[in-house]
């Protein structure tokens, strides 16, 4: 679609207009039906196919799947039948952190939601944490400990451990991802000084360079606190801090809350992002410059040259700042013009803004704190009174482990939950050397990679079953409790070293005595078991000294500048052209680390970027695809599989033209490739851990000179962007430049006028409908274009809040997939695509927008009018309601739908061996899972979003047992609630006191048409008049001053 002079498009395919996208983007069937003697399929056919004779039409409603109720037999006191109880509770898995409510229905946990107490997690959620609930009720997990490969006791396994340990005489070594919990290092500690164990922490993507960097700067081996609310001007190297970075969620909400725009406020922060993949980040970004991540230090060595030119010695430390010193041919590989500007844009904004690289190289960190330290941030926007916990790994002590294993000095080692031999970059040495180890334990809940390998496993409780406490930050806390029993006969981690360490107290108990103890240095006085629900109540407590300011506690880097430059120009020097291929390998927002590979939620959910789920692959630039001669077929889905030789071995990958991705480079996604995650994640995709480097002393996930070519065989990757195009309508994307909308409000609007006999007229103005009246409630959503980053965290929460069935790969490759809410991701450039040159210009470096599309609940809605048997209709409140016993499956309405929102059920996906992926329906674990307001679908039934009519109903209930009416936030939808940035907002526009109302400055509402005054506002496709009941802002983007 085009847009004044901006063009927009869903994918490659949709630009070059193949003529494989153009026909299966209108085919209402996207490939032949088994149907004998069939050649172009119709609705006739496709009745025929589902077995639709005469009786099937008026029978098919009554296949719904059968439900058993079991009664209590003694009923516990807080559980009463179709009432939700919500416990604050906390999110840990891996090394990451997030403060959480988990709402359980009958004794079990079938949601979790952000903890809105939180100032840590921003009352967000993420896809790794919004599927979590899942793992829970995974038949993977361990029914009890094994001991030498077989089920065994606790008390055997206590026995043989202890005996055992006691006559061991070399190193112990306990290894972990990070842990944030106070009082489980205090476990540990007690451990390791019982028997002079070593604990060793690291993270699977490693931060070893910025907290040795911090470490040696200021004295602390810790992150600051990162407030990107406070910078006007932020700079990436590479580090998605909206997407793969830890606590995302915070993040995502610092960075919208300076891109919300209203008549109030006319001005937004401006992001520069130096990367070679796409990442979420660089999508958001306001200036993208695509480059070679080997040649990150050279900018940020160039970076701080041109600042210390610019700024002179009154900024930094009353000295003038030196400069680095580097071969000048080597200027050639960077765009130093860019930097000019970037700089200039940072001396404006002195002590607000941020500068921030993802490399793991503690003299490229050291350069970037200087430059942070040289604009005066720390003390303003970056806080390092304030430091994370939650990433505290060591590659060094690491290596040092592994040199003790490999030379046979340890005799026992004991990994805590961790999974190091899939995702440590020493993966490969640390398998080959574990059997020198006397004693080898895993506290895995599942058999892995690493626990396999082990003498014992000794699985621990999920931490829906668990007592916690985390500090993630530096005197914030949060507090994990159990909302269901054991599942099975699993122990918590640290009841195991406590009872290994010989002692007789358990874990919960150890857990109240440490904060008896730490209630004493708090200013709360009040008896201890009130302070103790009053923590566990609300699940996050901060004990900060006010009268402390975040001042800058930096001490001179006078004294260590000069072994920085040292260290930075041995850096450079290793710098070059590349022969070959580069390799970046990331994390994505989908399956990121693999902690949670057999998660079906993860792995059907379609990447931010490209689309695609159900794989990784080898994200490659367009100019580049066409030298290798990659082939495409958005049709059929396939790609090339590519041949990468690495480290004497060579890969087969699938490639993906990825526009924005730098060219010479290629990206490749962590977190697949397991062998032992279960029947969902084992042998989906490469796993990238094994291309990593294992003669580093710390971890690089850049590799350089990589040689790639096409093998020409062909593979389907499924995608789900390839199809239900809306087409090319200006009304989809609304955008405009902040500096047009601040001399004209309306900028960027597109306002459709319908030619009539007196002139052109509003399309509400000529309507054959006659509108509705809604004298209780009428619901409302709004999306803020501006604020949506695109994480997805909403497409999981509706997945997990709807029972939304897993359809498994091959029904995506059909394009069947059943998410109820997708991002739509359009690419857009101001190149001319008519001509070849346009078109490769506008693949190259691509703006990029984010536009979540769920049903809109039309008010006209056109899938009423053609339904025959009265299953969608209009409720009074204006909701488009499913009646599900009633379809029978026509399709007339999603042919209809402008917005291609509806889904079908093409097959029975509950109860079916032949979907076993959907794990969360097809076995009697998984289906506790299952959320009872909601009914589960059956094969020939039509779905969509019904804006969570069940929390409607939920809220509806709460306020009657109460005898008041309905509160503005009494009812948020799973997609509202989950959103980091704040950009969806639902409520009741009849409320004049709603959030809602405000935000759209409801004027007057006309028989259910709403007269605005926000000027952003408008309806998606509005010139058709179908008068929606989800309303989107206009896109403003910040002017691009970079010529790239």
């Amino acid at each position: 679609m085009s847009k004044g002079n901006k063009t927009y498009w869903k994918g490659i395919e949709q630009l070059k207009n193949d003529p494989s996208f153009v026909k299966n983007a209108q085919n209402e069937f996207p490939e032949f039906l088994p149907i004998k003697g069939s050649s172009d399929n119709s609705r006739r056919d496709f009745l025929k196919m589902m077995g639709f004779g005469i009786a099937a039409v008026s029978t098919v409603a009554c296949e719904a799947p059968v439900k058993y109720a079991i009664p209590y037999v003694d009923k516990p006191v807080d559980v009463d039948p179709s009432i939700a109880n919500y416990y604050a509770s906390t999110y840990s898995m891996g090394s990451d952190y997030c403060s959480v409510v988990v709402k359980t229905r009958e004794g079990r946990p079938i949601k979790i939601d952000g903890n809105k107490y939180s100032k840590v997690s921003a009352g967000s959620t993420s896809t790794q944490v919004e599927s979590s609930v899942l793992t829970l009720y995974d038949k993977q997990r361990l029914r009890a400990p094994m001991l030498s490969n077989k089920e065994s006791s606790w008390n055997e396994v206590d026995k043989f451990v202890k005996n055992t340990m006691s006559t061991l005489s070399k190193k112990s070594y306990i290894i972990s991802n990070s842990i944030s919990s106070p009082s489980s290092i205090d476990v540990i500690d007690k451990f390791c000084d019982k028997y002079n164990a070593e604990h060793v922490q690291y993270d699977n993507v490693s931060y070893n360079g910025m907290l040795d960097a911090n470490l040696e700067h200021y004295g602390k081996r810790k992150l600051p606190f990162y407030d990107f609310s406070k910078a006007n001007v932020i700079v990436s190297f590479g580090y998605d801090f909206l997407g793969s970075s830890y606590n995302h969620n915070l993040f995502n909400k610092q960075f919208a809350d300076r891109r919300k725009v209203d008549r109030d406020n006319r001005e937004m922060s401006r992001l520069y992002t130096f990367e070679s993949n796409l990442s979420l980040t660089g999508a958001n970004s306001d200036n993208r410059i695509p480059i070679e991540s080997n040649h990150s230090p050279l900018y940020i060595t160039e970076l701080w040259n041109i600042l210390s030119q610019k700024t002179g010695k009154n900024i930094f430390a009353k000295y003038r700042p030196p400069l680095i010193s580097y071969d000048k041919s080597k200027k050639n590989l960077i765009k130093l013009d860019i930097l000019e500007k970037v700089a200039e844009d940072l001396v404006a904004n002195i002590g607000e803004s941020i500068v921030i690289s993802s490399s793991n190289d503690k003299y490229v960190q050291l350069v970037v704190n200087m430059i942070n330290e040289l604009l005066g941030n720390y003390g303003k926007s970056i806080d390092v009174n304030r430091s994370y916990n939650i990433r505290n790994g060591d590659d060094n002590k690491m290596n040092g482990f592994l040199s003790d294993l490999s030379k046979g000095d340890v005799s026992s080692v004991i990994f805590m939950n961790c999974n190091p031999v899939y995702d440590s970059y020493l993966s490969t040495k640390i398998k080959d050397n574990l059997s020198k180890a006397t004693l080898k334990i895993s506290t895995s809940d599942r058999i892995d990679e690493t626990s396999m390998l082990c003498d014992v496993i000794a699985p621990d409780s999920h931490f829906l079953e668990s007592w916690n406490d985390y500090e993630p930050i530096e005197n914030s806390f949060s507090f994990g409790q159990p909302t269901i029993k054991n599942i099975f006969d699993t122990r918590q981690v640290q009841d195991s070293l406590l009872k290994w360490s010989g002692s007789n107290e358990n874990y919960f108990n150890y857990l109240k005595t440490s904060w008896r103890a730490k209630q004493k240095f708090t200013s709360n006085d009040e008896p201890f078991q009130i302070f103790w629900d009053r923590l566990l109540h609300d699940g996050v407590a901060e004990f900060i000294d006010k009268n402390k300011s975040n001042s800058n506690p930096l001490p001179s880097a006078k004294k260590i500048t000069s072994k920085i430059i040292s260290g930075i120009q041995t850096i450079i020097s290793d710098v070059n052209q590349n022969d070959g291929f580069e390799v970046n390998i990331y994390q994505n927002l989908t399956v990121a680390d693999g902690v949670q590979s057999n998660n079906p939620w993860l792995q059907e959910m379609p990447d931010p970027i490209s689309k695609v789920c159900w794989d990784n692959y080898l994200s490659v630039n367009p100019k580049d695809a066409r030298k290798m001669n990659i082939s495409t077929d958005s049709g059929t889905m396939t790609t090339n599989l590519l041949s990468i030789s690495l480290n004497d071995n060579n890969h087969e990958i699938p490639a993906i033209i990825q526009p924005g991705q730098a060219e010479g480079t290629v990206g490749l996604a962590l977190g697949y490739g397991r062998t032992l995650s279960g029947p969902v994640g084992d042998n989906v995709g490469i796993n990238a851990f094994d291309l990593l480097d294992k003669n580093q002393k710390v971890q690089n996930l850049s590799l350089v000179n990589v040689s790639l070519s096409n093998t020409g065989k062909e593979y389907r990757i499924a995608q789900t962007q390839t199809h239900e195009t809306i087409m090319a309508r200006e009304s989809v994307i609304q955008e405009t430049s902040l500096d047009e909308y601040k001399k004209d409000v309306y900028a960027g609007k597109y306002q459709f006028k319908v030619s009539t006999s007196k002139g052109k007229k509003k399309p509400e103005e000529v309507t054959l409908w006659s509108g509705h009246e809604y004298n209780n409630h009428h619901w409302v959503m709004s999306i803020d274009l501006n604020s949506c980053t695109g994480c997805g965290s909403c497409v999981v929460a509706c997945q997990v809040e709807n029972n939304i069935p897993v359809v498994g790969k091959e029904e995506v490759l059909n394009r069947r997939e059943m998410a109820w809410l997708r991002i739509d991701r359009y690419y857009s450039s101001d190149a001319d695509v008519d001509d070849l040159q346009g078109l490769e210009i506008a693949a190259e470096n691509p703006d990029v927008t984010f536009q979540p599309m769920m049903c809109q609940h039309c008010n006209n809605a056109p899938c009423e009018t053609v339904c025959p048997v009265a299953a969608t209709t209009h409720s009074s409140e204006g909701l488009n309601q499913m009646t599900y016993n009633r379809c029978i499956g026509t399709r007339y309405c999603a042919n209809n739908c402008p917005y291609k929102v509806r889904r079908f059920n093409w097959f029975k996906y509950h109860d079916n061996e032949q979907f076993d992926k959907n794990i969360s329906m097809n076995n009697d674990l998984g289906k506790m899972v299952l959320n009872p307001d909601v009914t589960v679908r059956s094969r020939g039934v039509m779905e969509k979003c019904s804006f969570c009519v069940q929390k409607i109903q939920e809220g509806k209930l709460q306020a009657k047992s109460e005898k008041r009416r309905l509160r503005d936030g009494d009812v948020t939808t799973a997609c509202s609630n989950s959103c980091p940035t704040s950009a969806i907002t639902f409520g009741d526009v009849n409320d004049k006191a709603s959030k809602i109302r405000k935000l759209l400055q409801v004027d007057k509402i006309d028989k259910a048409t709403l007269k605005l005054k926000e000027e952003r506002a408008y309806a998606v496709l509005d010139e058709i008049r179908v008068s929606p009941n989800a309303v989107s802002y206009t896109h403003l983007t910040l002017p691009t001053i970079l010529l790239v």
